[in-house]
Protein backbone atom coordinates (compact mmCIF):
# COMPACT_ATOMS: atom_id res chain seq x y z
CA UNK A 1 0.00 0.00 0.00
CA UNK A 2 1.14 3.75 -1.09
CA UNK A 3 -0.07 6.71 0.90
CA UNK A 4 1.22 10.29 1.07
CA UNK A 5 1.63 10.03 5.17
CA UNK A 6 1.65 7.43 8.38
CA UNK A 7 0.44 8.77 11.64
CA UNK A 8 0.94 7.39 14.59
CA UNK A 9 -0.80 7.87 17.44
CA UNK A 10 -4.78 9.36 17.52
CA UNK A 11 -4.73 11.63 20.70
CA UNK A 12 -5.54 15.42 20.42
CA UNK A 13 -2.50 16.04 18.09
CA UNK A 14 -2.94 13.27 15.89
CA UNK A 15 -6.60 13.64 15.17
CA UNK A 16 -5.62 17.59 14.36
CA UNK A 17 -2.93 16.24 11.30
CA UNK A 18 -5.62 13.81 10.21
CA UNK A 19 -8.03 16.57 9.71
CA UNK A 20 -5.22 18.71 8.10
CA UNK A 21 -4.35 15.60 5.58
CA UNK A 22 -8.11 15.40 4.66
CA UNK A 23 -8.86 18.77 4.01
CA UNK A 24 -5.78 18.74 1.31
CA UNK A 25 -6.59 15.43 0.06
CA UNK A 26 -3.89 13.51 1.18
CA UNK A 27 -3.75 9.48 1.66
CA UNK A 28 -2.64 8.59 5.08
CA UNK A 29 -2.97 5.63 7.67
CA UNK A 30 -2.79 6.03 11.66
CA UNK A 31 -1.36 3.44 13.95
CA UNK A 32 -3.32 3.67 17.85
CA UNK A 33 -2.43 1.26 20.07
CA UNK A 34 -4.66 3.29 23.03
CA UNK A 35 -1.46 2.95 25.25
CA UNK A 36 -1.74 6.82 26.15
CA UNK A 37 -5.10 8.50 27.46
CA UNK A 38 -4.01 11.90 28.79
CA UNK A 39 -6.12 13.43 25.91
CA UNK A 40 -9.07 10.96 26.82
CA UNK A 41 -8.76 11.97 30.55
CA UNK A 42 -7.77 15.68 29.99
CA UNK A 43 -10.41 18.42 31.70
CA UNK A 44 -10.05 19.54 28.29
CA UNK A 45 -10.42 23.54 29.18
CA UNK A 46 -10.11 26.23 26.58
CA UNK A 47 -8.97 29.30 28.50
CA UNK A 48 -6.09 31.79 27.92
CA UNK A 49 -5.36 32.95 30.94
CA UNK A 50 -3.00 31.30 33.72
CA UNK A 51 -5.06 31.56 36.84
CA UNK A 52 -2.30 30.93 39.22
CA UNK A 53 -0.56 34.11 37.81
CA UNK A 54 -3.13 36.08 36.58
CA UNK A 55 -0.94 36.01 32.90
CA UNK A 56 -1.54 35.45 29.33
CA UNK A 57 -0.69 32.05 27.89
CA UNK A 58 1.75 31.26 25.23
CA UNK A 59 -0.18 32.48 22.09
CA UNK A 60 -3.47 31.55 23.85
CA UNK A 61 -5.88 33.85 22.19
CA UNK A 62 -4.79 33.30 18.66
CA UNK A 63 -4.45 29.45 19.96
CA UNK A 64 -8.59 29.90 20.77
CA UNK A 65 -9.18 31.83 17.86
CA UNK A 66 -7.93 28.86 15.66
CA UNK A 67 -9.41 25.98 18.33
CA UNK A 68 -13.29 26.78 18.64
CA UNK A 69 -13.61 26.60 14.41
CA UNK A 70 -11.94 23.62 14.05
CA UNK A 71 -14.32 21.87 17.29
CA UNK A 72 -17.30 23.10 15.73
CA UNK A 73 -16.42 21.83 12.07
CA UNK A 74 -15.73 18.23 14.06
CA UNK A 75 -18.76 18.69 15.33
CA UNK A 76 -20.46 19.32 12.30
CA UNK A 77 -18.61 16.50 10.68
CA UNK A 78 -19.98 14.10 13.68
CA UNK A 79 -23.27 15.51 14.21
CA UNK A 80 -22.47 15.46 18.11
CA UNK A 81 -21.34 18.29 20.79
CA UNK A 82 -17.79 18.77 21.50
CA UNK A 83 -17.59 22.42 23.04
CA UNK A 84 -19.04 23.37 26.37
CA UNK A 85 -19.34 26.59 27.06
CA UNK A 86 -18.88 27.40 30.92
CA UNK A 87 -17.60 30.42 32.82
CA UNK A 88 -14.45 29.76 34.72
CA UNK A 89 -14.72 31.33 38.19
CA UNK A 90 -11.51 31.85 40.25
CA UNK A 91 -11.92 31.93 44.07
CA UNK A 92 -9.64 35.04 45.45
CA UNK A 93 -7.90 34.27 48.76
CA UNK A 94 -6.75 37.36 49.84
CA UNK A 95 -6.70 41.23 48.80
CA UNK A 96 -3.72 40.74 46.92
CA UNK A 97 -5.33 38.45 44.85
CA UNK A 98 -7.86 40.68 44.00
CA UNK A 99 -5.28 43.59 43.32
CA UNK A 100 -3.82 41.07 40.77
CA UNK A 101 -6.83 40.61 38.78
CA UNK A 102 -7.85 43.89 38.72
CA UNK A 103 -4.57 45.16 36.46
CA UNK A 104 -4.57 41.58 34.53
CA UNK A 105 -7.97 42.29 33.48
CA UNK A 106 -6.56 46.06 32.16
CA UNK A 107 -4.35 43.88 29.66
CA UNK A 108 -4.98 44.17 26.28
CA UNK A 109 -4.79 40.64 25.51
CA UNK A 110 -6.72 39.53 28.41
CA UNK A 111 -9.64 42.25 28.57
CA UNK A 112 -11.75 40.35 26.28
CA UNK A 113 -11.42 37.25 29.30
CA UNK A 114 -11.28 38.42 32.57
CA UNK A 115 -13.92 40.61 33.87
CA UNK A 116 -13.05 43.42 36.17
CA UNK A 117 -16.03 42.89 38.61
CA UNK A 118 -15.49 41.49 41.73
CA UNK A 119 -18.37 39.25 42.45
CA UNK A 120 -19.35 38.31 46.05
CA UNK A 121 -19.81 34.43 46.89
CA UNK A 122 -23.04 33.44 47.76
CA UNK A 123 -23.14 30.04 47.42
CA UNK A 124 -22.02 28.31 50.86
CA UNK A 125 -20.80 25.65 50.20
CA UNK A 126 -18.26 27.57 48.09
CA UNK A 127 -15.03 28.78 49.76
CA UNK A 128 -14.29 32.11 48.56
CA UNK A 129 -13.75 34.30 51.16
CA UNK A 130 -12.20 37.35 49.39
CA UNK A 131 -15.19 37.01 46.26
CA UNK A 132 -15.01 35.74 42.65
CA UNK A 133 -13.18 36.64 39.39
CA UNK A 134 -15.04 35.43 35.94
CA UNK A 135 -13.36 34.26 33.23
CA UNK A 136 -15.87 34.47 29.83
CA UNK A 137 -15.28 33.13 26.77
CA UNK A 138 -14.10 30.26 27.92
CA UNK A 139 -14.98 26.27 28.19
CA UNK A 140 -14.44 22.71 27.33
CA UNK A 141 -14.13 20.17 24.95
CA UNK A 142 -15.69 16.69 25.80
CA UNK A 143 -12.05 15.12 24.78
CA UNK A 144 -13.41 11.46 25.68
CA UNK A 145 -16.49 11.85 23.39
CA UNK A 146 -14.52 13.50 20.85
CA UNK A 147 -11.74 10.54 20.79
CA UNK A 148 -14.41 8.16 20.44
CA UNK A 149 -16.48 9.65 18.16
CA UNK A 150 -13.30 10.22 15.71
CA UNK A 151 -11.83 6.90 16.36
CA UNK A 152 -15.09 5.30 15.19
CA UNK A 153 -15.72 7.94 11.57
CA UNK A 154 -12.02 7.23 10.40
CA UNK A 155 -12.00 2.85 10.34
CA UNK A 156 -10.95 2.71 7.38
CA UNK A 157 -7.53 4.79 7.74
CA UNK A 158 -7.06 2.85 11.14
CA UNK A 159 -4.56 0.26 12.04
CA UNK A 160 -5.08 -0.62 15.56
CA UNK A 161 -1.77 -2.13 16.86
CA UNK A 162 1.63 -0.76 18.36
CA UNK A 163 3.51 1.13 16.07
CA UNK A 164 7.30 -0.72 15.98
CA UNK A 165 9.64 2.17 15.03
CA UNK A 166 12.69 -0.58 14.77
CA UNK A 167 10.91 -2.33 11.69
CA UNK A 168 11.47 1.39 9.90
CA UNK A 169 13.16 1.31 6.32
CA UNK A 170 13.96 4.53 4.52
CA UNK A 171 15.01 4.53 0.89
CA UNK A 172 14.78 6.64 -2.15
CA UNK A 173 13.44 9.75 0.22
CA UNK A 174 10.42 7.31 0.80
CA UNK A 175 9.92 5.31 4.00
CA UNK A 176 8.79 1.57 4.06
CA UNK A 177 6.88 -0.06 7.36
CA UNK A 178 5.95 -3.57 7.02
CA UNK A 179 3.28 -3.84 3.67
CA UNK A 180 2.87 0.20 3.63
CA UNK A 181 5.22 3.36 1.82
CA UNK A 182 4.91 6.72 2.97
CA UNK A 183 6.35 10.08 2.02
CA UNK A 184 5.98 10.97 5.02
CA UNK A 185 5.67 10.23 9.07
CA UNK A 186 4.55 11.71 11.75
CA UNK A 187 4.86 11.12 15.23
CA UNK A 188 2.10 12.07 18.11
CA UNK A 189 2.49 9.15 20.53
CA UNK A 190 2.37 11.83 23.63
CA UNK A 191 4.36 10.44 26.30
CA UNK A 192 4.82 7.05 24.06
CA UNK A 193 7.68 8.81 22.27
CA UNK A 194 9.98 7.42 25.26
CA UNK A 195 9.94 4.29 23.14
CA UNK A 196 10.70 6.46 20.45
CA UNK A 197 14.49 5.51 18.84
CA UNK A 198 14.32 8.78 16.47
CA UNK A 199 12.87 11.23 19.45
CA UNK A 200 13.69 9.72 22.80
CA UNK A 201 16.79 12.85 23.03
CA UNK A 202 14.22 15.23 23.21
CA UNK A 203 13.57 16.85 26.95
CA UNK A 204 9.95 15.55 27.49
CA UNK A 205 9.15 16.00 31.24
CA UNK A 206 6.24 13.65 31.84
CA UNK A 207 3.91 14.85 34.20
CA UNK A 208 1.42 12.63 35.68
CA UNK A 209 -2.04 14.09 35.96
CA UNK A 210 -4.88 12.32 38.10
CA UNK A 211 -8.69 13.33 38.33
CA UNK A 212 -12.05 12.29 40.52
CA UNK A 213 -15.08 12.60 39.65
CA UNK A 214 -17.80 13.07 42.01
CA UNK A 215 -21.08 13.69 43.15
CA UNK A 216 -22.94 16.84 44.84
CA UNK A 217 -26.53 17.25 45.72
CA UNK A 218 -25.56 20.41 47.40
CA UNK A 219 -22.79 21.87 45.42
CA UNK A 220 -24.81 23.13 43.11
CA UNK A 221 -22.69 25.40 40.60
CA UNK A 222 -22.90 25.70 37.50
CA UNK A 223 -19.76 27.37 36.29
CA UNK A 224 -16.16 25.59 36.59
CA UNK A 225 -14.54 26.86 39.80
CA UNK A 226 -11.04 27.70 39.79
CA UNK A 227 -9.62 26.93 43.10
CA UNK A 228 -6.79 24.63 44.65
CA UNK A 229 -8.30 22.23 42.37
CA UNK A 230 -10.75 22.62 39.30
CA UNK A 231 -14.22 21.79 39.79
CA UNK A 232 -16.09 21.40 36.57
CA UNK A 233 -20.40 20.30 36.44
CA UNK A 234 -20.95 17.45 34.15
CA UNK A 235 -24.68 16.57 34.67
CA UNK A 236 -26.99 15.20 37.69
CA UNK A 237 -25.20 16.62 40.31
CA UNK A 238 -21.64 15.34 39.28
CA UNK A 239 -18.56 17.06 38.73
CA UNK A 240 -14.76 16.59 37.14
CA UNK A 241 -12.34 17.51 39.92
CA UNK A 242 -8.73 18.16 39.16
CA UNK A 243 -5.56 17.81 39.04
CA UNK A 244 -2.51 16.46 40.06
CA UNK A 245 0.93 16.73 38.80
CA UNK A 246 3.27 13.62 39.90
CA UNK A 247 6.58 13.89 37.91
CA UNK A 248 8.01 10.15 39.12
CA UNK A 249 5.42 7.90 38.22
CA UNK A 250 4.51 6.56 34.89
CA UNK A 251 1.72 4.91 35.19
CA UNK A 252 -1.78 5.27 33.76
CA UNK A 253 -3.32 3.76 36.83
CA UNK A 254 -4.91 5.93 39.39
CA UNK A 255 -3.11 6.35 42.93
CA UNK A 256 -4.30 6.25 47.19
CA UNK A 257 -1.91 9.19 46.98
CA UNK A 258 -3.59 11.23 44.07
CA UNK A 259 -6.86 10.50 45.55
CA UNK A 260 -6.08 11.90 49.11
CA UNK A 261 -4.32 14.98 47.84
CA UNK A 262 -7.52 15.55 45.83
CA UNK A 263 -9.52 14.88 48.47
CA UNK A 264 -7.59 17.00 50.61
CA UNK A 265 -7.59 20.00 48.30
CA UNK A 266 -10.89 19.81 47.32
CA UNK A 267 -11.80 19.81 50.92
CA UNK A 268 -10.48 23.17 51.41
CA UNK A 269 -12.65 24.72 48.54
CA UNK A 270 -15.98 23.49 49.15
CA UNK A 271 -17.84 22.83 52.47
CA UNK A 272 -20.65 20.61 51.07
CA UNK A 273 -20.81 16.37 51.01
CA UNK A 274 -19.82 14.57 48.37
CA UNK A 275 -19.60 11.36 46.95
CA UNK A 276 -16.49 10.02 44.92
CA UNK A 277 -17.65 8.09 41.73
CA UNK A 278 -14.57 7.57 39.96
CA UNK A 279 -11.00 8.45 39.44
CA UNK A 280 -8.83 8.52 36.39
CA UNK A 281 -5.31 8.82 35.41
CA UNK A 282 -3.13 9.57 32.52
CA UNK A 283 0.40 10.82 31.29
CA UNK A 284 0.84 14.60 30.20
CA UNK A 285 3.55 14.86 27.78
CA UNK A 286 5.20 18.06 29.04
CA UNK A 287 8.46 19.54 28.21
CA UNK A 288 10.96 21.11 30.50
CA UNK A 289 10.48 25.05 28.83
CA UNK A 290 6.94 24.47 28.55
CA UNK A 291 6.94 24.95 24.73
CA UNK A 292 5.70 21.81 22.29
CA UNK A 293 7.90 19.87 20.10
CA UNK A 294 7.45 19.72 16.22
CA UNK A 295 10.01 19.71 13.51
CA UNK A 296 11.93 16.98 11.64
CA UNK A 297 14.54 14.45 12.38
CA UNK A 298 17.89 15.88 12.37
CA UNK A 299 18.94 12.78 9.79
CA UNK A 300 15.55 11.72 8.36
CA UNK A 301 14.33 14.64 7.33
CA UNK A 302 10.92 13.18 6.52
CA UNK A 303 10.40 11.77 9.91
CA UNK A 304 8.44 14.25 12.17
CA UNK A 305 7.10 14.93 15.63
CA UNK A 306 3.93 16.54 16.92
CA UNK A 307 4.02 16.60 20.75
CA UNK A 308 4.50 18.15 24.05
CA UNK A 309 1.50 19.34 24.72
CA UNK A 310 1.07 19.52 28.19
CA UNK A 311 -1.84 20.44 29.94
CA UNK A 312 -3.48 22.81 26.76
CA UNK A 313 -3.62 20.17 24.17
CA UNK A 314 -6.80 21.33 23.32
CA UNK A 315 -6.37 24.61 22.40
CA UNK A 316 -2.59 23.78 21.00
CA UNK A 317 -3.76 20.72 18.42
CA UNK A 318 -5.23 22.65 16.03
CA UNK A 319 -2.57 25.56 15.68
CA UNK A 320 0.26 23.24 15.76
CA UNK A 321 -1.17 20.67 13.54
CA UNK A 322 -1.37 23.58 11.04
CA UNK A 323 2.47 24.66 11.85
CA UNK A 324 3.58 21.45 11.18
CA UNK A 325 1.25 20.84 7.92
CA UNK A 326 2.84 24.32 6.56
CA UNK A 327 6.25 23.32 7.07
CA UNK A 328 5.91 19.94 5.29
CA UNK A 329 4.06 20.90 2.60
CA UNK A 330 4.95 24.67 2.12
CA UNK A 331 8.08 24.68 3.25
CA UNK A 332 7.41 27.51 5.70
CA UNK A 333 9.59 27.84 8.72
CA UNK A 334 8.53 26.56 12.55
CA UNK A 335 9.45 29.22 15.16
CA UNK A 336 12.58 28.54 16.75
CA UNK A 337 10.57 28.53 20.50
CA UNK A 338 8.48 25.53 19.69
CA UNK A 339 11.10 23.73 16.65
CA UNK A 340 12.80 20.60 18.39
CA UNK A 341 16.06 22.02 16.38
CA UNK A 342 16.40 24.44 19.78
CA UNK A 343 17.46 21.64 21.44
CA UNK A 344 19.88 20.55 18.87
Amino acid sequence: MKVDYIIVGLGLAGIAFAEKLIENNHSFVIYENGSQNSSKVAGGMFNPVILKRFTSVWQGVAQIQKAIPFYKKLELKLQEQFIQYSTIKKSFKSIEDQNNWFIASDHPQLKDYLSPKIEENNNPCVYAPHGLGQVVNTGYIKTGKLLDKYKASIKKHLIEETFLHHELTFTNNQISYKNITAKQIVFCEGFGVKENPFFKHLPLKEAKGELLEIQSKQLNIDYILKSSVFIMPLSDNKYKVGATFNWQDKTNSPTAEGKQELQEKLDKCITCDYTITNQLAGIRPTVKDRRPLIGSHPKHKNLYILNGLGTRGVMLAPTLAEKLYNAIEKNMPIEKEININRFD
